[in-house]
Order: structure tokens, then sequence, then C-alpha cells
């Protein structure tokens, strides 16, 4: 009787047993990218100069981006002069991302195809990972001084209702500066 519920047992635990090994990794899938450690919309961002969130500390914080601002330059009742700055901070932003975006890709890809190619030492993969890095942190530098750039650009009237326009809930204060 024992050897009955015994069997029965291993009968229902192997199905379990055998579809855990088989559990695959989250990047599954991944190792027909074109750049494994990239997206496509990834690499779209960087090559367009996108936000991709990386202005996220200013913009929760009431500094304003400036195509955010530039979107909502009517309901902010922008000055000519303010219009004008806004599409200039813009402008410079985008110029700078789109330059550190195309490099940071191109450094992936570099670091992507070494280790393809089963040809890369230490020194090589701590090198370009630090210029990818560097990189990252110039792409996510222009648009956070964009962002501050802009909120010098607005009066404090217009930060808020920049921030009530956004959906933003925050505690209502916007630190000590105020724009003009």
């Amino acid at each position: 009787m024992k050897w009955k519920w015994f069997l029965i047992a291993i009968l229902f635990i192997s199905p379990a047993v055998a579809s855990a090994a088989e559990i695959s990794s989250p990047y599954a899938g991944q190792e027909t990218r074109e750049i494994k450690a990239l997206s496509r919309d990834e690499i779209n961002g960087y090559l367009s100069g996108d936000g991709m969130g990386f202005a996220k500390a200013a913009e929760l914080n009431h500094y304003p981006g400036p195509k955010h601002v530039l979107d909502l330059a009517d309901q902010l009742q922008l000055s000519e002069e303010q219009r004008r700055r806004s599409q200039m901070i813009f402008e410079d932003m985008k110029s700078k991302a789109v330059s550190l975006g195309r490099q940071l890709v191109e450094k992936e890809r570099l670091l992507d195809s070494r280790f393809g190619d089963a040809k890369i030492s230490d020194a090589e993969l701590v090198q370009l990972v630090t210029e990818i890095s560097v990189l990252h942190g110039k792409i996510r530098a222009a648009h956070l001084q964009a962002h501050l750039a802009q909120r010098a650009a607005l009066t404090a009237d217009q930060l808020m209702r920049y921030d009530t326009l956004r959906g933003y809930q925050g505690s209502g204060t916007h630190g000590q500066h105020h724009g003009h």
C-alpha cells in the first residue's frame, strides 16, 4: 500500500520537477538583438536624443523640460522671448544628446562584437565599459542641464501651471529658485 502511494507521488512530482528545469532566462530571445545590451527602442532613443527618463530628477522636482514647455507654450502663455529661449535650449540639448547617443551606441556595438568574437581582454572590457558609462553620464547631464536652463526661463506662475498641466501632485513647493 505504501508503495502504491509512493508511485502515485512520483508520477505527480516528476512533471513538476521536469518543468522547473525548463524555466528559461528572462533574457531568452534577446540573443538575436543587433546589440545584445540594448533594445531597438533604446537604440532609437539614443540615436534620436529622446529623454528616456534621464531627467526625472529635474522634471519631478519642478524643473520643466524644454520639449514639454514648447508643447504647452500656449497654456503656459509663453512670451515670444520665452518661446525663442525654450527652442534654443531644446535644440542645444537635442544636438548634444544625439551626438553622444551615437557614440554610446557605437561603443555598445563594439563591446557586443568583441564578446561575440570571443576576442575581448580584461583591459579592453574595462576601457569600453568606462567609456560607455562616461557617455551615459554626459547624455544624462545634457538632459538635466536643459531642465535647469528651462526653469530659469519661466516665471514662478508658469512653473506651477506646468506641474499642474503635466499632472504632478507634489507638495506644491518649488524650492528657492522661482525663475523670473
